[in-house]
């Protein structure tokens, strides 16, 4: 007769098939979610109803097997198919993919840790890199100088737009030839200093320190004391104190071959400022490095006459390092600021300078960026035996600053095959006091380089040439754009053009990812069985590596979708046929008794 064993069993098979129905039903609606995981769903058999055990065969008979009825059908777990999904190019550098097992980390509120393998992050407000419904993405951060720190984990931030870089410059490379066969020098410029045009230096009446016999003026003469030419010999004062001598506008080279302006300078006057100081300011402003012995017997620099009240300047040799005073380059300001005099002192040129020379300008860069002007020259000093050739190099500020231009100078000697014999690059140290930066700024000027470097070869037809080749550092910049790279370091590019590394992505690798819980939002946390998470870097530990700039998409495969849920129905129909025709027999079963 009908059994109602029959209907619970069919029953069992609809319940079963429902779920099916379910789990092929989210998969089919995920299908479009970033880096989604299907799952399949396993059935296994109930319980069964046995009327025997069976038996063993025995002398004159064979044996029984068990005699069973299943019961039904139950849903027996599922399955998540981690196998990693299509990647998808979308070019946008906060976009990350996973080829491989591993799981971004990330931060919920709380600091509790999950895991993803969607990476479609986008900055917050503190320009951490975040998931669409809020957890901070993890990995290792950098310190002050831009490694990577290893020792915790952090969320990643990318300050856009907000933070700021400069590097000073440690090399800067030259390229060229120096022309061996150019003129010798014989002389520097050579110009006398006078208080005007007919009038020599001298002191008020009542100078204090007056000058010693025979002398009109001395070094240490102070300027409150030196007298006004117009009326030379009264207690009237060219100088006050709280006035400032402005320089200005000056040039230094021959005009329209290697000239170059000279920067601005001052000297503040005082009670107690000297002849000396004055000499000293105007050596400083117009870069002449002192104690020189030129060809001519004269000393660089500037002296004092002090039976003439008389200043001679010698300047140093090589056309570019040729003087012309310009008596309006030097105005007489008072202490608001206002021109008293427009024109001071009278000169008179004597000489100028002369050999084969060539000049270079470049820009170096302090540590905060500050762009920094630096001219490098090389001037000829002699031709040995008529081989080879030695020359001297001068290097200058191009900033206007407190003390002298200069920055130094030396001989370089090259060869008979016009090759570089000194090797050792110029060490050059520009003082950056009050300026805020490191002081001073240092670095290296390179002569050869693989590129060919600077050469000594005859150039019968030309002259000098000299350009910087390479100079490193970089002005202020900000943090514009980043990638992150296959290892997850994230580098940043500046709009100065420097790039750093802002930090590197971590990834967790788990022994039986199918062992992680599901809370939705595609995110997964620790399961019973899943093992523990072993954080490392990209690469490492079978993690996987990262493409920038790309998703993960859904690993759902239709085809098999459709396929399962045309079984599912098919299972759902014969499991109500089970039911139908149990009902039927029921229905003959109770017509007998009518």
């Amino acid at each position: 007769m009908a059994s109602t064993t029959a209907l619970f069993t069919g029953l069992s098979g609809l319940n079963a098939n429902s779920r099916l129905i379910d789990v092929i039903g989210n998969n089919i609606s995920n299908v479009n979610t970033t880096a989604y995981k299907s799952n399949r769903l396993q059935f296994s058999s109930m319980f069964n109803r046995t009327f025997s055990i069976g038996s063993a065969p025995g002398v004159n008979t064979g044996g029984t097997n068990p005699g069973q009825v299943g019961l039904g059908v139950q849903a027996a777990g599922t399955q998540r198919n981690f196998l990693n999904g299509a990647i998808n190019a979308t070019g946008d550098s906060r976009d990350m993919a996973i080829e491989g097992e591993g799981f971004f980390v990330v931060q919920r509120a709380g600091g509790e840790q999950v895991y993803t393998r969607a990476g479609s992050f986008r900055p917050n407000s503190s320009n951490e890199l975040v998931t669409m419904t809020g957890e901070r993405l993890m990995g290792y951060g950098v310190d002050a100088r831009f490694n990577i720190d290893k020792s915790t984990i952090s969320p990643v931030s990318i300050p856009l737009g907000a933070l700021t870089i400069a590097e000073p410059t440690s090399l800067a490379t030259l390229s060229g030839n120096l022309n061996k066969n150019g003129s010798l020098p014989t002389h520097g410029a050579s110009l006398t200093l006078q208080a005007s045009s007919t009038n020599a230096f001298g002191v008020v009446t009542g100078a204090s320190p007056a000058p010693g016999a025979g002398n009109v003026v001395e070094t240490t003469t102070r300027l409150v004391d030196i007298d006004d030419p117009a009326i030379a010999g009264t207690t009237t004062a060219l100088f006050s104190a709280g006035q400032t001598i402005r320089f200005s506008g000056a040039q230094k080279g021959v005009t329209s071959v290697n000239a170059k302006n000279l920067p601005d300078a001052s000297l503040q006057i005082t009670s107690t400022t000297t002849m000396q100081d004055l000499m000293n300011f105007l050596q400083n402003a117009y870069g002449i490095v002192g104690g020189q012995t030129n060809p001519d017997g004269a000393t660089t620099g500037i002296t004092l006459n002090p039976a003439t009240g008389v200043l001679s300047i010698v300047g140093n040799t090589g056309t570019m390092n040729d003087i012309t005073f310009n008596p309006a380059n030097l105005k007489l300001e008072d202490a608001s600021g206002n021109q008293v005099q427009s024109a001071l002192f009278s000169a008179t040129k004597n000489g100028a300078a002369d050999g084969e020379s060539v000049r270079t300008s470049f820009v170096a860069y302090d540590s905060l960026g500050t762009p920094v002007n630096i001219n490098v020259g090389f001037t000829l000093e002699s031709t040995p035996g008529g081989t080879g050739s030695n020359w001297r190099w001068y290097a200058e500020s191009g900033n206007p600053y407190n003390g002298s231009i200069n920055l130094g100078s030396g001989v370089v000697s090259f060869g008979s095959t016009g090759a570089l014999l000194t090797n050792t690059p110029l060490s050059i140290s520009v003082d950056r006091t009050g300026t805020g930066a490191i002081t001073p700024l240092t670095f290296n000027i390179s002569l050869s380089s693989g590129q060919g470097g600077v050469t000594a070869f005859a150039n019968n037809n030309g002259t000098s040439s000299l350009q910087a080749q390479q100079v490193d550092g970089a002005p202020i910049g900000t943090l514009q754009s980043f990638a992150v790279g296959d290892d997850g370091i994230i580098t940043g590019a500046f709009t100065n053009g420097l790039s750093r590394t802002m930090g590197q992505v971590v990834l967790a690798k788990f022994s039986n990812p199918e062992g992680l819980v599901d809370l939705g939002n595609n995110l997964y946390r620790v399961g019973p069985n899943s093992g523990t998470a072993g954080i490392a870097t990209p690469l490492d530990l079978g993690t996987g590596k990262i493409v920038g700039g790309a998703l993960e998409l859904s690993n759902v495969d239709l085809g098999s979708e459709f396929l399962g849920l045309i079984l599912a129905q098919t299972g759902y129909s014969a499991s109500t046929r089970v039911i139908r025709t149990t009902d039927d027999l029921f229905q003959q079963l109770l017509s007998l008794g009518r």
